[in-house]
């Protein structure tokens, strides 16, 4: 059964950094997609930064500031979050799907409903 466990979220000041990962078990990580997706309260789950293989996308308002990383020897997704905004604040999701190569990750980041694997979601604060 796939599963993940996702964590490194917690309080940070502004212009603080955080890293989240995002262990995985019950599958092999080399096929698949995994995507970095956020929600802040009374709004809906927004896509955050994708990655398939080598390849990654960020959305406008994180990019510059969020690098997305895979180790996948480790089953182990990254996020290293860098110039925290009081907007970033949200439940960060770690998100798995299977990547067939019809469509570009950027398309995949796009289609929340297209990502069959999600974790428990991590808290982010950015708060002084």
């Amino acid at each position: 059964q796939l599963h993940f466990v996702e964590s490194g979220g917690g309080l940070v000041q502004p212009g603080g950094s955080l890293r989240l990962s995002c262990a995985a078990s019950g599958f092999t990580m080399d096929s698949y997609a995994i995507g970095w997706f956020r929600q802040a309260p009374g709004k809906e789950r927004d896509a955050g930064p994708c990655i398939s293989g080598g390849t990654a996308h960020y959305a406008d308002s994180v990019k510059g500031r969020f690098t997305i990383s895979r180790d996948n020897a480790k089953k182990t997704a990254y996020l290293q979050m860098n110039s925290l905004k009081p907007e970033d604040t949200a439940v960060y999701y770690c998100a798995a799907e299977i990547d067939l190569h019809i469509i570009t990750i950027q398309e995949m980041c796009g289609i929340l409903k297209g990502w069959g694997y999600w974790g428990q979601g991590t808290q982010v604060t950015v708060s002084s």
